[in-house]
């Protein structure tokens, strides 16, 4: 089995120790990414819908880099710190995943995210 690391400039690098992404047998599993400034790594907003357009943007140029998209994602999982927030998570959300068949997703409310992030999504893809 070849496992191959997905590593991008243009996307937050990890914030420990794992790979942005991993390409495995015809998938990209992602990881689950925050609304952070690429170069700065500080999330610089708090407004749920604005972070979550940039962990969509995040996801989005890390596919790219495996040679997969946004149109190839079959699973996401969707973290957020407040339940209350999911319209708004899930209209930007729409934004980005317009076809017929948008991916399975699941949704879980967590008590807190790193750096102060309201949402995080992971993403598999077919590569």
């Amino acid at each position: 089995m070849t496992l191959e690391a997905v590593r991008t400039k243009a996307a937050p690098p990890p914030g420990g120790h794992f790979s942005q992404a991993i390409k495995a047998h015809g998938f990209v599993f992602c990881a689950g990414y925050l609304g952070r400034d690429p170069l700065s790594g500080e999330i610089e907003t708090d407004d749920p819908g604005e972070q979550t357009q940039l962990v969509i943007e995040h996801l989005k140029t890390v596919l790219e880099a495996a040679g997969s998209s946004l149109d190839r994602v079959v699973k996401t999982t969707m973290f957020v710190t407040n339940m209350s927030n999911f319209e708004v998570h899930d209209a930007v959300y729409r934004q980005y995943f317009t076809t017929e068949t948008p991916p399975a997703r699941s949704t879980v409310q967590v008590a807190a995210l790193r750096r102060g992030g309201l949402v995080e999504i992971e993403a598999i893809a077919l590569a």
